[in-house]
């Protein structure tokens, strides 16, 4: 196959992100004629033994990334993570039950509003007053509650959950927003009886939310629930309830088999671990710049910091813009810079900030 990604940029976005350049490449002569088939992947039919097959080979090559048991269904659905604020209780929460939620930043806020709407929420910790730049780990998970829901990787502010075990009390049912680490490192996916993920980080394009779900944990609410909104509907229908978002849903195939060549989890784990290390370690290194977050709570997959002199912050721009670094602009709401660090990233990228930071820290320190 020809070779058609030959660019010289380095992409740290924080979403849509970077993919694999194998990806593109498949995907893009799908576009002309998916399979030989004559037809292109954008106007193959959903229900179709082509399209069928995409989705099969999605689906197991999820589950057995994730090792997942009998109990789980993977679905890949619209929406994106932020329908499943509301999704989420919907399915699982009646109106005089409570749940607990982690308040860890933007995303994990606006999950706690939506889930007002269809019970109690009982915040366990929050770092809101703090800007969001540590986890809290002072709390206790509520006894009666329906669910305890955490966002595992804080994408705006640079936060990610290291110690996942503080969230296995009591076998409350955990339900987990994973959009910016999914697939990212080695876990026990089977602890969790919802996961969700917008896809457009470590596993496709923008428009394919990809979701885990313990079946056990439905049939348990009492309210009616749209046919379109019932997560039961969907796992019945093999997640063609409707017409899927059939190019994401390929994309997102070919991103797993990626992933899944490559060695699967325990290999991307160690290379997100070298790739966050380097950068760090140079971060630290040179006091011109400071870290956004707590370093024990630091992402291995959004790095966020800034330049302690802000009048030196443009002339970095420049200097990033210049040598190719595309997305190192702060969240509006964090401020400074952020360096994503996805699966697809490689690590020469990390080489290439991590040297231009090393000569702006001596120039200027």
């Amino acid at each position: 196959m020809t070779t058609i990604i030959n660019r010289h940029l380095h992409n740290f976005n924080g979403g849509p992100s970077i993919l694999p350049a194998e990806v593109f490449e498949e995907a893009s002569h799908a576009v002309i004629d998916f399979n030989n088939s004559g037809l292109s992947i954008l106007e193959i039919g959903h229900r179709t033994a082509l399209f069928q097959a995409v989705m099969d080979e999605a689906k197991e090559t999820a589950r057995l990334l994730m090792n997942l048991d009998d109990d789980h269904e993977v679905l890949f659905l619209h929406g994106g993570a932020t329908t499943q604020f509301m999704q989420v209780p919907m399915n699982i929460l009646n109106d005089n039950e409570t749940a607990d939620y982690t308040d860890t930043g933007v995303w994990a806020n606006k999950a706690i509003k939506e889930a007002k709407l269809f019970g109690g929420v009982n915040i366990i910790c929050s770092s809101k007053e703090s800007n969001y730049n540590f986890l809290p780990k002072n709390f206790t998970i509520n006894r009666g509650s329906k669910y305890i829901h955490l966002t595992t990787n804080n994408t705006i502010y640079g936060t990610q959950w290291h110690n996942l075990n503080l969230f296995y009390q009591g076998g409350i049912p955990i339900v987990a927003d994973m959009s910016s680490d999914f697939l990212s490192r080695e876990m026990d996916f089977n602890r969790f009886d919802i996961i969700y993920a917008g896809a457009q980080k470590n596993a496709g394009a923008a428009g394919v939310n990809i979701l885990v779900i313990n079946k056990n944990i439905l049939r348990k609410v009492n309210r009616q629930i749209p046919s379109i909104l019932d997560y039961r509907n969907h796992i019945e229908a093999g997640s063609l309830l409707n017409t899927p978002p059939v190019f994401a849903v390929y994309v997102a195939m070919l991103t797993l088999r990626w992933l899944k060549n490559k060695g699967g989890l325990p290999v991307i784990e160690k290379e997100n671990t070298e790739k966050a290390g380097l950068f760090y370690q140079t971060l630290d290194s040179y006091p011109v710049f400071k870290g956004n977050v707590a370093p024990e709570d630091r992402s291995k997959m959004n790095a966020c910091f800034s330049i302690q002199d802000v009048s030196l912050e443009k002339e970095f721009m420049e200097l990033c813009k210049k040598e190719g670094m595309i997305g190192i602009k702060g969240h509006r709401l964090a401020g400074g810079f952020r360096v994503s660090m996805y699966n697809a990233l490689p690590l020469e990228s990390v080489r290439a900030i991590t040297e231009l930071m090393k000569d702006f820290g001596i120039q200027k320190g």
